[in-house]
């Protein structure tokens, strides 16, 4: 009976601690996909979060990809900083030649080939007297499929601004009419202030510099710009109430209204 008694006790317990092991399975496996719940719950909290946050223009590209990528976008961004240094002090120089000292672009041509001209037939004269082999000079030949691809990309460009201006004159987008006009008006004054030159010297510095600095302190910028676009389109509410909404409708917006 002692031994029965020992051999029940020993089977009780083998099965308890059966029981035991089967309940922390349990309870492992419910822990671990909590985890995984709350490790999802995370990054998608993450991801809203990121998709909440405001860029200017409403860019989901980095500024680098914005720009184009490749070479032209590390000169922008200063990536490489002697070509991009390089850049604008050949373009800083162009404009002091022909801003501050009124040199002009014809007579500019004219004294350059003037100086490598003589200079290289000076030095192939003179290497005949010292027995020396004359300078090679190297044939340059424009490539035609450059020259095609820069026509091409041009013509593009050049349609699709004229398709823009079409869209905007024929009164299908009244925003998009007043931007433009408020950017055109802005243009004429600064074309009254400064001449050409200074005002492409000018944007070709700015492109050289706003990008950077934005792509160093984009998110003050973007909580800005956020702010400031809010303001915009509460006035531009208040505008369209007051003074837009009372301009009665031409015959274009009453055919499409009809």
């Amino acid at each position: 009976m002692a031994d029965h008694a020992v051999e029940e006790k020993k089977h009780e317990s083998e099965a308890e601690s059966l029981i035991d092991k089967i309940t922390e399975k349990f309870h492992d496996s419910d822990s671990s996909s909590s985890d995984s719940d709350d490790g999802k719950g995370v990054k998608s909290t993450a991801a809203t979060m990121k998709a909440k946050i405001y860029r200017l223009f409403g860019r989901e590209k980095p500024v680098h990809k914005v720009l184009g990528g490749g070479k032209p976008a590390d000169i922008f961004l200063w990536r490489d900083k002697k070509i991009t240094a390089g850049v604008l002090g050949v373009a800083t120089t162009i404009w002091v030649l022909f801003e501050l000292l009124e040199y002009h672009l014809l007579t500019l041509v004219c004294h350059i080939l003037i100086l490598a001209l003589a200079i290289l037939f000076l030095w192939s004269n003179a290497c005949n007297f010292i027995n020396k082999s004359p300078p090679k000079i190297p044939e340059v030949i424009l490539p035609e499929d450059i020259v095609l691809g820069v026509a091409s990309a041009f013509r593009t460009e050049f349609n699709r601004a004229l398709a823009i201006l079409r869209d905007i004159a024929s009164g299908r987008d009244l925003k998009k009419f007043l931007a433009v006009i408020a950017g055109l008006w802005i243009f004429s004054i600064l074309g009254g202030c400064f001449n050409f030159l200074t005002l492409f010297y000018t944007c070709f510095v700015l492109l050289h510099t706003v990008p950077v600095l934005y792509e160093k302190y984009e998110d003050q910028v973007d909580a800005f710009a956020e702010k400031a676009e809010a303001e915009l389109k509460k006035q531009y509410a208040v505008f369209d109430a007051k003074v837009l909404s009372k301009i009665p409708k031409g015959p274009l917006n009453n055919k499409k209204l009809s």
